[in-house]
């Protein structure tokens, strides 16, 4: 069993993070923290996970509490796991990091996107990025790791293998993608408001978002990003466009081909939704040509809490521990 270490575990990710820990045979969560709720029984914050800690209680961070752990996760806001690791790194076996800390292999891009410099630059080299379906061979034993993003994730599964392939042309990808507004965080912000969200649809981050030198480092090509906040608590849909380098290429038989055999992935002519992945690691895809415009258009849709951050943050886990990477993590969403 290994003993395993949540930090900012009272947050959305942190307690999707305990949800989906505490099915897994090969991990036990032994410490987990959060500051602002430090003293809080779990239960009490989030009663969906009482049967499963029924005595487990937030504490603050105490560099000595995590010695020896196998593993950590951090559920930490951008810019705080930067301060952490240099002395973690020492105490642990292996961290994985859910925020944008250490996933861009360009520090001078931190300051355009992130608005501050990266205060631990020589470490960025040390993590691996986490898309296992993309950079699985890296991840294999890996002791540092930098889980991807939700947006990320949900566009890169559907645009990768067509550029790896060169079906698209590297420039001037378009991606629209809609998220529930729990990938903003459980702080309270105007934003994301009930009375601001509730029968709303609007863009934001327009032409500026830092997911997008993300995406474009994930895929190797040029994107224009594009998100939308939808109301609804969980899931991404991401559609996207791109231009067939050739006639006569089929989108949906080259993304078949990738990842068949990948349990995290459907490939299918069915037009994904967000309500399908519900609670699940799998990410839907579909793909098609449409013949009058000459556009390639793929269609993408996952829970931006389990696969697009902590079930696949999990399924990194897995693999740097050599464990069975779908152990712990659920296949079907959960309906209605």
């Amino acid at each position: 069993m290994h003993r395993v270490g949540i930090i900012g575990a009272s947050g959305f990710t942190g307690a999707e993070l305990l949800r989906l820990v505490s099915t897994h045979s090969e991990m036990q969560v032994v410490y987990a923290t959060a500051d602002t709720s430090a003293g809080m029984a779990a239960a009490d914050l989030y009663p969906s996970l009482a049967a499963a800690y029924p005595e487990l209680r937030f504490e603050s961070y105490d560099p000595v509490a995590v010695e020896g752990l196998d593993l950590v996760f951090l559920a930490l806001p951008h810019g705080a796991s930067q301060g952490l690791v240099p002395d973690l790194r020492k105490r642990v076996g292996k961290i994985v990091d859910l925020a944008a800390d250490f996933r861009l292999r360009d520090p001078s891009l931190y300051p355009r996107w992130y608005g501050e410099e990266h205060h631990a630059p020589e470490l960025i080299d040390e993590f691996v990025y986490g898309i296992p379906e993309l950079f699985r061979s890296q991840l294999a034993g890996a002791d540092l790791i930098a889980a991807a993003g939700c947006y990320v994730t949900t566009a890169s599964l559907a645009l990768a293998p067509l550029v790896r392939t060169g079906a698209i042309e590297p420039a001037g990808i378009i991606v629209d993608a809609a998220s529930g507004v729990s990938g903003a965080g459980r702080g309270l912000k105007a934003s994301t408001h009930f009375n601001t969200v509730d029968e709303d649809f609007t863009a934001y981050g327009l032409l500026h978002h830092r997911h997008t030198p993300e995406i474009e480092q994930a895929i190797g090509a040029q994107v224009l990003f594009t998100p939308h906040l939808a109301p609804m608590n969980r899931g991404i849909l991401a559609t996207c466009y791109a231009r067939p380098t050739s006639t006569g290429v089929d989108p949906l038989a080259i993304l078949a081909d990738a990842y068949a055999g990948e349990p995290f992935v459907v490939v299918d002519k069915r037009s994904p939704s967000t309500k399908a992945t519900l609670g699940s690691n799998t990410c839907h895809i579909t793909a098609m040509v449409d013949d009058r415009t000459g556009w390639v258009v793929t269609v993408s849709a996952l829970d931006n809490l389990v696969k697009g951050a902590s079930g696949q943050a999990i399924q990194c886990a897995n693999l740097a521990l050599g464990l069975p990477e779908p152990m712990g993590l659920p296949t079907v969403g959960v309906y209605p």
